[in-house]
């Protein structure tokens, strides 16, 4: 497995002798006095580079070895260029480096300590106590737990969904060409991190949660030879060290990842060339590891009596070597020292690797990134604030307020106490069962004498209500509490949703865009491996191009960037924001497009597909002139119906709507003749430009001077005033010439004259009518008086026959 980037060099070329202190390896040559005749084919190596024999006119041979920076100056750009280094100077350049490498681990001591005391808050483990008594709860409470998981969730769909991290967009002018281009690379990037690189979803999965606990987080990109492919494996904090008082990853004087690999994979390494094939003590444990330590005890791991793994410090520094120091124009060494990356292995201080960290076409020779951060909060110091630096003081409260609850509630429901010296209880070891009753011997008095409970309370509300300040506390730093925005009120205010919206969200926003700001690094780090490092051409076929067109395909015209919106950082907040975007669209929607409006509701729902649910517009084009005809009929919608494009035969297009016009149906129509006398304006305004246009282009070309626009726009307006008036006049019919308004008045009194009439003959029926009504009135009324008549002087018969009967 490779552990660094750069992997896939080739071996560099073998020296004939080693440095200083290992020249005995080869025999000497003996001189011309001793008996024995040497053959120096035979005793030197058969590689001849690194030294060069000279010949003496009386038959003898001097050797003269080529120095180490001249040998160095020799090698390949990117070998080892520690395979030809003297040891002296490799065992001073490992003491240095191990020396910072120690300062710079000294100077993030204390953030280290919170991060390693904070793995017990998330409640992993279950701590067995015996204060303030044996038993007693060794639970913790899980609102750090809730809260890393509940933003390593969010973010992990946010920022990785299903179909890929990568989206493109053009740079400057956007062209069909472009987009085609924007439309493979971005294909090909989700392509390769969705399906070849197989450890990219699991590595970024568990990033996320490292980052929301500690703050910070890294991943690293490189070319994988080994792999044969690009990858990006998840780096923890604790193993890059970097100088606590560095700004970024791209300033600070160095830069060192800690790399643990078997014995076996180590000599592999060095078998192919990648690392000095040097002997290397064994492996040993490192004790120096306080988080390492306690991340094993809470997985369960136990260190191996046998190690079998080594620790590598790849160091990314300045250095100035001798034999490939920055020169000047003249050729002279400059003492500025340049970007190589060294590779320590820690127990034994010995160099596996020396490399050069630039590119070899750079002239400014400027340090290669192959790490990116992944930052919750800024912190004070290199090193973000996670979680735990956030609410870890919450969360200790929180147990020790929830661990006070329980051993109160164990205390109650277990009552301690004490007994008379004297008094005796069979078994009185084993607690008593429900029902059971037990002999005991008292020494005198009543039981209850010889018996005292200890007073324990029950669990207090107080520390409940305490408990339950210290969650709602952090829930509400964080952002996790719910929104519960519109409950019971749909027509609340946009601008009220959104600032709810804003409050609830505050922080988990910011830290949606820190991270949406190093996906974009990390892919653009991805993007230079997939097109320096990968074959030339896409490894399927791509639609109306060929394969090959790979190479031109990574350039600077596209830009590479998450499909994550750096503004909304969950499905909650998009699907609201959509919603009141669809609301204002509704209340106006002749001044918004609705389609692209219910678009955009469907998209934030996630759903697919959407064009099989929602009819896309059709876009207009250019009919006949009949069809334009028919479709002013349908008004109002032939007005937006009826388009001008160039391409027609705009003449011809007037002419048969000017018949058109003129026809019984249209005429009678106003809405349908306003449409149609619009549209032939139109085709009027075309016309005339397209002929001046025409026109002009025939000038430049024999004059080769082109018309001033002026110019141009003066005889535009001169023609469509000619074609309007000409227009104007086919509509006015014959005979109405000066006399036309005229006419008009007397028409107009006509219809004056017409409705007075038809008013007084209304007024006529209408006196007729109330004279009917009044007639049937007038009846009525004495038909009523006659029978209130008749009525009374059947009363008095009747009365008057009963009085001469009594």
């Amino acid at each position: 497995m490779a552990v660094g980037p750069f992997n896939n060099v080739e071996r560099p070329l073998p020296s004939a002798f080693s440095i200083e202190g290992q020249m005995d390896e080869y025999p000497s040559v003996p001189n011309q006095t001793d008996e024995t005749t040497v053959d120096l084919e035979e005793t030197l190596p058969e590689d001849d580079e690194g030294f060069e024999i000279v010949e003496d006119d009386e038959g003898g041979a001097t050797i003269v070895f080529d120095e180490p920076e001249k040998r160095i100056s020799s090698l390949g750009f990117g070998a080892n260029l520690a395979d030809e280094m003297d040891d002296t100077d490799l065992a001073s350049i490992s003491k240095d480096l191990t020396s910072l490498i120690e300062e710079d681990k000294s100077s993030r001591a204390e953030w280290e300590k919170t991060y390693e005391e904070g793995l017990t808050l998330l409640g992993l483990t279950y701590e067995e106590r015996t204060e303030p008594f044996n038993g007693a709860t060794g639970v913790t409470h899980p609102i750090l737990n809730e809260a890393v998981t509940q933003f390593q969730a969010q973010a992990y769909k946010e920022l990785l969904p299903a179909g890929g991290p990568t989206r493109t967009q053009v740079i400057g002018k956007v062209t069909p060409e472009k987009e085609a281009q924007a439309e493979r690379v971005k294909n090909y990037m989700n392509f390769q991190i969705t399906e070849i690189m197989e450890e990219y979803d699991p590595d970024f999965d568990q990033m996320l949660y490292y980052v929301g606990y500690g703050g910070s987080a890294f991943k690293k990109v490189y070319y994988d030879g080994d792999l044969g492919r690009a990858t990006s494996p998840f780096v923890q904090a604790k193993d890059l060290i970097v100088p606590y008082s560095a700004k970024d990853l791209s300033t600070a004087e160095r830069v060192t990842h800690v790399v643990r690999v078997t014995s076996n994979t180590l000599k592999k390494q060095q078998v192919s060339g990648f690392y000095r094939d040097v002997e290397l003590q064994d492996p040993t444990e490192n004790s120096d590891d306080i988080i390492k330590d306690k991340q094993d005890k809470i997985t369960g791991l136990e260190p191996s009596s046998t190690p079998d793994e080594f620790v590598l410090y790849e160091c990314h520094c300045n250095l100035d070597i001798e034999g490939s120091e920055d020169v000047d124009a003249e050729g002279e060494p400059t003492g500025v020292k340049l970007p190589y990356i060294v590779t320590i292995e820690a127990t034994s201080g010995e160099v596996l690797s020396i490399r050069r960290n630039y590119r070899e076409e750079d002239t400014r020779k400027r340090k290669r990134q192959y790490f990116v951060h992944y930052k919750f909060l800024p912190g004070l110091g290199f090193y973000g604030f996670g979680l735990v630096h956030l609410i870890g003081n919450l969360s200790r409260s929180s147990t020790s307020l929830l661990r006070q609850l329980i051993d109160a509630g164990t205390l109650s429901n277990l009552p301690a106490g004490f007994k008379a010296k004297g008094m005796r209880i069979q078994d009185q070891e084993s607690p008593l069962q429900p029902g059971e009753w037990r002999d005991v011997d008292a020494p005198g008095g009543a039981l209850r004498e010889n018996l005292m409970p200890l007073p324990y309370k029950e669990p207090s509300a107080t520390l409940f209500s305490l408990m339950g300040f210290c969650i709602s506390a952090a829930q509400k730093f964080i952002g996790t509490t719910d929104l519960g925005m519109g409950e019971g009120n749909q027509e609340m205010p946009v601008g009220t949703t959104i600032a709810l919206l804003e409050r609830g969200s505050r922080v988990m926003s910011a830290v949606h865009k820190r991270l949406h700001y190093a996906q974009k690094q990390e892919l653009k780090l991805l993007a230079s491996v997939f097109a320096e490092d990968l074959p030339e051409e896409y490894p399927y076929e791509v639609p109306g191009a060929e394969q090959s067109v790979k190479a031109q395909d990574f350039d600077r015209r596209i830009d590479i960037v998450p499909v994550s919106d750096p503004n909304i950082y969950s499905m909650t907040q998009r699907i609201t924001l959509a919603q009141e975007q669809l609301k204002l669209a509704q209340l106006s929607p002749d001044m918004h497009n609705m389609y692209e409006a219910y678009r955009r509701m469907y998209s934030a729902l996630g759903v697919q597909n959407i064009d099989a649910v929602l009819v896309p517009p059709t876009e207009p084009k250019a009919e006949s002139a009949a069809v334009e005809n028919a479709r002013s009929l349908s008004s109002p919608q032939g007005e937006k119906a009826l388009r001008v494009f160039p391409e027609q035969d705009h003449m011809s297009h007037i002419q048969a709507h000017m018949k058109f016009i003129l026809t019984p149906i249209v005429q009678t129509s106003p809405p349908v003749y306003g449409i149609l006398l619009g549209h032939v304006m139109e085709h009027i305004a075309m016309l005339a430009t397209t002929q001046v246009q025409g026109e002009a282009e025939k000038v430049q070309q024999e004059t080769g001077q082109a018309v001033e626009p002026q110019r141009l726009q003066l005889e535009i307006s001169r023609i469509e005033a000619k074609l309007v008036t000409e227009t104007l006049e086919q509509l006015t019919p014959k005979g109405q010439g000066e006399d036309a308004l005229v006419d008009l008045k007397s028409r107009e009194l006509d219809i004056r004259e017409k409705d007075n009439m038809r008013k007084a003959q209304g007024d006529a029926a209408q006196i007729q009518i109330d004279k009917q009504r009044n007639a049937e009135k007038l009846a009525m009324e004495k038909a009523r008086l006659m029978s209130t008549e008749q009525i009374a002087e059947m009363r008095v018969a009747a009365q008057l026959q009963r009085t001469g009967g009594m």
